[in-house]
């Protein structure tokens, strides 16, 4: 039989029609050549397709696809930053995807894709729109279909390759038969798809699968046995959505399930009046607690409801907007670099026409500097009517530079943060508690780790003293920080710009100090064969950065100029840097090789992994930096802790800064050891808290008591400025 004796309209819409049953199924399985180019490609489509798949086997067809990545923003500023990068950018695209964590169902769709290919029934090519300065995606939707008696079908329309696009969404496609008057609009739907597969179209980019990514597909690929059984193993229907969300506004997808200290942290949060703090771990989904949390804000104001979210990065600000659209929300997206080039007009008639009740509801993510900034401010405190505030890592917040910033006229607040504690700073922590209220959740990372939301970890403490030098430099701030101390009347701690300056300063001969990286090197042989490891430079903060973008001063980059150098020439690995001197877009690459292993086997880091910076895939990390100030070493820990495929733990050097070694101290007077006690006693404090919960937990005790005999800690007890009390 040919298409001619099948009743074939020449429209079909997805509510009035069932598309997949009366179009798809009949005429693939009449077909010998199936050529699709679509937008967006999903394996779950094989099961709408499974019937007419069969068919097309047994006629010894093929299928030829077109598909669209899909590129984030990051993606498509490195692929603009040359094109020596930008095929590698969509191999590492495609492979993350794939090396992803998947269940028994998607992995059984994997193995149908494989053996397609394999088999040689499917080939596939991707597509991306090329023009100059901008990259955007593939959106053809096409369809050409021919049977043994060469009749041609062609369809176009709204329709895309996924479940949801052949069921749930409303959807369109018009169609045309060569045997008709339609013929000449049939042979240029033909004549296009030949161009764009052979690379020959306009302004749009074709590429092959590369090998790499075949290999990886390949090898979900379960047996070599007849095609035909995987289809029948896939008959039944995966669970659609139950429901689609068409109008713009707060929503919970339904895939997301919360936990139940979630839900516990939004109850909590609803009875304080919507105003509160979640301090979560680095892992545990700061994020998406608190997005459920406002869809809930929303859903109880009936959509009325402006949500603003505030960010220290920009690289913090991308990786909010991912998660931002999944619950149905398309933010503004404010930055100095935002690609979202009229965002300033567009905020301005989002508040007007929100005041005037025109508009239910918009979002905004923006970094702390943008925020801060007066016209922005002026923007944001006109808003009249329900706005919610969510502040992430808002223990920033504190600092007197942005707490003033905070907007008044924000009903409904919700500080996230892993530290919200400020280090050194009571006053800064006390006005985060006036403005956003109680702690409505405090979920550890001990939790984490107990409930598998982190991976454990072994910790080994590697003791380095300083030179001769440095310990002199050491004792003379020291001295000098001592006489600048004050209290103010309520008794706490005080410092002023100077002594901040000498702390600073202070911290980067710690941080710096020099035995490190021969102490560096004799642990690295170990490791030169091995991947995913950190080495973390740089000096400890004392001076909350604020709201401005980070920059890496001279100590720091030397610091980590020396180690690149250590690895990469002397150790021979193969090592990248990874700082905020490198572009986002050098950033994203460097991220994606590193963490699928091609080529990159360390990466060498300062402040930018801070805060924010995903990178799941590090299994190993020396930590140079010696950091006391809890907020860093706890988010820099947190940072190695993040679940990965094939990750069963994780291992932490850390560097642990005195002042002399223990033979020398016994050179000295008993007051000559008081004034060198402050710095051994807060790295003790550190160890004590990354000890506590490794799983070599007493790894620590025998150095820590050493410390303790050796600096005389037994004795006196002193603060933390190296002032006996």
């Amino acid at each position: 039989m040919s298409f001619k004796n099948l009743n074939i309209q020449s429209e079909y819409r997805s509510f009035e029609d069932n598309i997949v049953d009366s179009f798809y199924l009949p005429i693939l399985k009449e077909s010998v050549q199936y050529d699709r180019a679509v937008g967006f490609f999903s394996s779950t489509v094989l099961i709408e397709m499974m019937k007419g798949l069969k068919g097309l086997i047994r006629n010894e067809g093929k299928m030829r696809l077109i598909i669209s990545p899909k590129l984030s923003e990051e993606d498509i500023e490195a692929i603009l930053a040359g094109y020596e990068q930008r095929s590698k950018i969509i191999e590492l695209n495609f492979l993350s995807y794939l090396s992803e964590e998947h269940n028994e169902k998607t992995k059984q769709h994997l193995n149908l894709l494989a053996k397609l290919i394999a088999y040689g029934i499917l080939d596939i090519k991707i597509a991306i729109i090329e023009q100059t300065n901008s990259i955007g995606m593939f959106h053809e939707k096409m369809g050409i279909l021919k049977d043994k008696e060469k009749n041609i079908i062609a369809f176009t329309g709204s329709m895309n390759e996924t479940i949801n696009g052949l069921s749930y969404n409303y959807e369109s496609i018009d169609v045309f038969k060569s045997w008709t008057y339609d013929n000449e609009r049939v042979q240029k739907k033909v004549n296009s798809f030949d161009k764009i597969w052979n690379n020959e179209a306009v302004n749009i980019l074709s590429m092959e699968f590369s090998e790499t990514i075949i290999e990886k597909i390949n090898s979900f690929k379960v047996d070599d046995g007849p095609i035909e059984k995987d289809l029948d193993l896939l008959n039944q229907e995966d669970t659609l959505p139950s429901e689609i969300q068409s109008i713009e506004g707060p929503f919970k997808p339904s895939h997301i399930k919360l936990r139940d200290y979630q839900e516990e942290a939004i109850e909590a949060w609803e009875s304080n009046d919507f105003k509160g703090i979640f301090d979560m771990a680095t892992g545990t989904g700061k994020t998406i607690t608190g997005l459920s949390a406002a869809t809930h804000l929303a859903k109880i104001l009936n959509g009325k409801l402006a949500i603003i979210i505030v960010c220290p990065y920009q690289h913090l600000v991308n990786q909010w907007v991912e998660d931002i659209q999944q619950f149905n929300m398309r933010p503004i997206i404010a930055h100095s670099a935002s690609r979202q080039k009229n965002w300033k007009k567009r905020l301005q008639q989002k508040v007007e026409a929100y005041n005037l009740g025109i508009l239910n509801h918009f979002c905004l993510v923006t970094t702390n500097a943008t925020f801060s900034t007066e016209n922005i401010q002026k923007i944001l405190n006109s808003i009249s009517k329900n706005l919610l505030l969510i502040v992430d890592e808002a223990h920033n917040f504190g600092a007197i530079n942005l707490r003033e910033k905070l907007l008044l006229n924000a009903t409904y607040r919700l500080a996230l943060s892993a530290t919200i504690h400020r280090h050194n700073d009571e006053i800064g922590t006390e006005s985060l508690f006036e403005y956003f209220g109680t702690i409505c959740l405090e979920y550890t990372l001990e939790e984490a780790i107990e409930n598998e939301m982190l991976t454990p970890y072994y910790y080994y403490p590697i003791p380095v003293f300083l030179e001769n030098n440095e310990l002199n430099l050491f004792k003379k701030l020291t001295s000098q920080i001592a006489k600048m101390i004050r209290k103010d009347k309520f008794g706490r701690v005080t410092f002023s710009e100077s002594a901040q300056m000498l702390l600073l300063k202070r911290a980067k001969i710690i941080a710096g100090a020099q035995n490190k990286l021969n102490i560096l090197e004799k642990i690295m042989a170990d490791y030169q064969d091995k991947s995913h490891i950190l080495v973390y430079c740089g000096a400890a903060t004392i001076q909350d950065p604020g709201y401005s973008e980070i920059e890496d001063d001279v100590d720091e980059v030397r610091q980590i100029e020396l180690v690149t150098r250590l690895l990469g020439n002397k150790l021979k690995m193969k090592v990248s840097k990874f700082t905020s001197e490198e572009s986002a877009q050098e950033r994203h690459l460097i991220k994606k090789s590193f963490e699928n292993n091609e080529p990159l086997q360390a990466l060498v880091a300062i402040k930018c992994l801070d805060e924010g910076v995903n990178i799941p895939s590090i299994k190993t990390a020396f930590i140079l930096a010696s950091s006391t100030n809890p907020k860093e070493y706890i988010q820099r820990r947190g940072r190695v802790l993040r679940k990965f495929k094939g990750k069963e733990y994780a291992e932490i050097y850390d560097f642990i800064t005195l002042p002399m070694s223990f033979e020398r101290l016994n050179e000295l007077s008993d007051e000559e050891i008081l004034q060198l006690k402050s710095l051994p006693k807060r790295e003790i404090e550190r160890m004590q808290d990354f000890a506590r919960i490794a799983v070599n937990s007493s790894v620590a005790d025998g150095l820590i008591e050493n410390i303790r005999n050796s600096y005389l800690l037994n004795r006196k007890e002193i603060n933390d400025d190296g002032i006996q009390n």
